[in-house]
């Protein structure tokens, strides 16, 4: 094993003088943090991440539940247009 050009007899030295430093109690708080942080870095790096136009549309998705506009099996220009209809009779509904 050459990580970094250190082998198993320096690797177990650097090993031994850190649990002299830390303990081994502080020593296993340490590695559980460790181990969590590399966790959530490796979870955070392959979810797949979402463009600008699916978070537009999970944003038009929203605001058209909120107005009471049915969105399943709709494509986006009809739920714009039910929406613009729905904005329009509450508008007419104001005057």
């Amino acid at each position: 094993m050459a990580l970094w050009g250190i082998g198993w007899p320096e690797l177990i030295l650097i090993l031994a003088i850190v649990l002299l430093l830390f303990g081994a109690t502080r020593l296993k708080g340490l590695a559980k943090a460790v181990g969590e942080s590399v966790q959530e870095f490796k979870k955070a790096t392959s979810e797949p991440t979402k463009t600008k136009k699916e978070e537009e549309e999970d944003a038009v998705i929203e605001a058209a539940k909120k107005m009471g506009v049915e969105t399943e099996g709709k494509s986006m220009d009809q739920i714009l247009s039910e929406m613009n209809k729905k904005a329009a009779g509450k508008e007419r509904m104001v005057r």
